[in-house]
This record gives C-alpha cells, structure tokens and sequence, in this order.
C-alpha cells in the first residue's frame, strides 16, 4: 500500500477517471475526501473499501466553479484531516462544437470547471503543503489540450491552460518539497465518451497505436504514481496516457 496513510483531495469524484482515481487511492491505503457536485452511485462501495484497507473515504458536495465554496470546503478538509498530501484536480466538462456554433456560456462553462476551478483549488491548497514542506498536486489535462482537436476548442483551451499552470506552479513551489504535474489521457472509455458514433470510435482506434480506447484505470494508476514517494523526483512534467495517439 504505497500511499498508507496519506490525505488526499479528488475534485471530480463522482463518476469516471475522478472515480477511478479514487478506488485506487483507497486500494493503496490512502484517506480521501471526495469532492463533486453529484453524490458518486458508489459512495457505499467507497466507504467499504477505505475501511477494508485502513484508509477512509469521505464526500463532500461543492460546486468546484464557485470561488467561495471551493476554498472553504478545502480550509475544512485541512483542518479535519491535519493537512493534506494529495490535490488532483480532475472535475472537467465537454460542450463541444465548432467555433461558428459556440456559445459565450459554452465557452465561459468550460473554462471555469476545467482549468479556473484548478486554480481555486491549488491556490488555497498550496499554501497548506508549502507550510508542511510536502505535497503533491495532479492536475488531469488531455491530448487534446497537446494536439487540439475540431469541435473542442475551448475543451482543447482549458485543458492545455492546465499544462502550462501546472509547470508554472511546479516552479513557485518546488523549493517547498511540493510537486505538480500533469496528467494527458488520451480516448478513454467514460461516460463522456460513450457517446461517440461506432463508426467515428473506428475511426479514433485506427490513429491509437495499441489499437484501443484506454480505460479510467490506466489514468489513475499513473495517478496513484504520481501522488507516491516512488516519483518524488518528478515535477513540472506531462504525461500521455493515450496508447501512443500523440506521440
């Protein structure tokens, strides 16, 4: 268990790679908060697994966006766990479409779930690992924010804002023992991505290397990495996890 003991924040949590993400934290021992608008249909399940490997799980319900609410939930969460060691900022949203046919509201959604609640989130928590001198902050970009994509203009935006905050951050606290890095899924099977036209997944399959949608999985074993002492000189860095799709 590579992460016993340790505190750990999941924004997203409910559903998806968030979730996944979570299941591995407390497979590996570690007490996680769970943040997210919507209760996870697993929760129960969550709670049996934390108390199975002697961590713990626990859920909070925020709207990430609101600047307010996110920061006190995050006060909260430090003061009850006596510090946190783990930030991954994962909650994210898709409104696609091309940019003739784009709202102002689609544009501004996007961008404030996906990279600006990022923000929120590290800013009130780095100051709590750099007073503590340790921490790791994992922010869940994608290839899309790497290699833009039609129709994603601000998905592609939002989350290629999360690579160079993510290295800019890593440089501001580094000198505290506190580490950030990126995270790149490439197609991965979620409930984001199960709407996608058979023939357009055939189409996506053919350019994957390995021949495959990645599963939440794959993305959150590199998380449970990431947020151990086995990467504790790794910072600053962007990692695919896209079966070769943009190399």
């Amino acid at each position: 268990m590579i992460l016993k003991g340790k505190r750990a924040i999941v924004s997203g949590a409910s559903r998806g790679i968030g979730n996944a993400i979570v299941r591995e934290y407390l497979r590996e021992g570690s007490i996680v908060y769970g943040v997210s608008r919507k209760e996870a249909d697993n929760r129960a399940e969550l709670e049996e697994a934390g108390k199975a490997s002697g961590g713990a799980y626990h859920w909070r319900q925020v709207d990430v966006t609101r600047e307010e609410e996110i920061t006190k939930a995050v006060d909260a969460i430090v003061a009850e766990a006596g510090g946190i060691d783990i930030l991954v900022n994962n909650a994210g949203i898709t409104r696609d479409g091309l940019i003739f046919r784009m709202s102002t509201a689609d544009w501004e959604e996007v961008l404030k779930v996906n990279l600006t609640s990022a923000f929120f989130a590290s800013r009130t928590m780095a100051r709590s690992m750099i007073r503590q001198r340790s921490g790791s902050i994992i922010n869940i970009s994608s290839v899309s924010g790497i290699m833009g994509n039609a129709g994603q203009v601000n998905y592609s935006a939002s989350k290629a804002g999360l690579i160079g905050f993510s290295k800019s951050l890593a440089r501001e606290v580094a000198s505290r023992g506190v580490r950030v890095n990126a995270i790149a899924p490439g197609f991965i099977e979620t409930d984001m991505t199960s709407a996608l036209a058979e023939k357009a997944r055939e189409a996506l399959f053919s350019q994957i290397p390995l021949g495959r949608a990645g599963t939440a999985v794959d993305v959150a074993a590199l998380a449970v990495f990431l947020a151990s002492d086995a990467s504790a000189y790794i910072t600053g860095q962007v990692i695919q996890v896209d079966g070769g799709l943009s190399m």
